[in-house]
Parts: structure tokens; C-alpha cells; sequence
């Protein structure tokens, strides 16, 4: 009885009024489902923090190639006394967080030093696991590296090899590892 007196009390309003509160009610109920799913799903949070490292290393690469398309092909080097292009402190550092390639001619060179890393990188038929470049904060030097794996005499054996970087080769495409210096 009382329900009937409230729905006729509601068919009596204008067609306008009654529109306008059904417009209202749908949209309180859509936001307070997306309330809802954001509890239960909620991981917006954690979403946008991801957005935001992917931009900033987007934008931290897009810096580093447009300093290295900058600079002239051919080998790189930071020290006096040479005849390739020295770099500024600050394009070593640039350079050497731009790079991830660790060329063959420097593992080659790394090896003639390194008799146990050359007798793995034979055996498993120059077979790289592994290659690293990265800033050394704390020395403010340039490290490259690789790990080698294989069986040396039925022993497994693996190795990493690892030293200042003295220069690097510029493609135009890309830099590498030009020279390790590991000893």
C-alpha cells in the first residue's frame, strides 16, 4: 500500500523531472561499480608508476641517442695521446649507459690476458652466456664484461671477465664495445 502510494506519487511528476532522475541514478550506479571494480581490481597504482619509469627511460635513451648521433664514427676514446675522437667526461659517461653491445674484438682482446677464459671461450665454440656494460658510480668508470660457461676437462666451468672499457666504436647506429682493459 505504501508502495503504491510513492509510485503514483512518482508517475505524477512532470516526464522531464522523472527522466532527469533516472539519468541520475544510472550514473551514480555506473560510478559506484567502477568504485567497486577499482577496490577489487585495484592496481591503478602500481599501473600508472610503471607508465611513468617507461616514459622516463624512454625519454633518458632518447637523450643518449641524440648525444651519440652527434658524435663522429670510428673508435672513441676518453684519454690523451690518441688519434680517434676524445670524449668529454660526461660523454664517456653517456656513451657507456648508451652501450649494450660488447663487441668480439674486445672479448678477443680480454682473452689474450685471461688464459682460463680463453680455454672455455675455445671449448664452447666461442659461445658468449653473458655481456654487460655499466657506470661505475663510485670509480666514475666505464666497466664491460661477459660470462663464459662450457666444460674445460669434464669440469664445468664458467668465468666472468670483466674490465675498464678504453674505448668504444661508433657505427652511426649504434656504439660497442671497442676495447676492455682487464688487467
Amino acid at each position: 500500500m505504501l508502495q503504491d502510494k510513492y509510485l503514483n506519487k512518482l508517475r505524477e511528476l512532470p516526464e522531464q523531472v522523472r527522466q532527469f532522475g533516472g539519468l541520475v541514478t544510472i550514473t551514480v550506479i555506473v560510478i559506484l561499480s567502477f568504485a567497486i571494480l577499482n577496490n577489487i581490481f585495484g592496481q591503478g597504482d602500481e599501473l600508472i608508476e610503471k607508465m611513468k619509469k617507461e616514459e622516463q627511460r624512454i625519454a633518458e635513451a632518447k637523450k643518449l641517442n641524440e648525444l651519440i648521433s652527434t658524435l663522429p664514427s670510428g673508435i672513441l676514446v676518453f684519454y690523451e695521446g690518441t688519434d680517434n675522437h676524445k670524449l668529454t667526461k660526461k660523454q664517456y659517461e653517456a656513451v657507456c649507459n648508451a652501450t649494450k653491445i660488447v663487441s668480439q674484438r674486445s672479448v678477443m682482446g680480454a682473452n689474450l690476458i685471461n688464459f682460463k677464459a680463453k680455454d672455455i671461450y675455445t671449448i664452447n665454440g666461442n659461445l658468449i652466456d653473458e655481456t654487460f656494460v655499466k657506470w661505475d658510480k663510485e670509480n666514475n668508470k666505464c666497466v664491460a664484461g661477459y660470462v663464459l660457461s662450457g666444460t674445460n676437462v669434464g669440469v664445468n666451468d664458467t668465468i666472468t671477465v670483466s674490465g675498464e672499457v678504453l674505448s668504444f666504436f661508433n657505427t652511426g647506429i649504434d656504439t660497442r664495445v671497442y676495447f676492455i682493459k682487464n688487467f
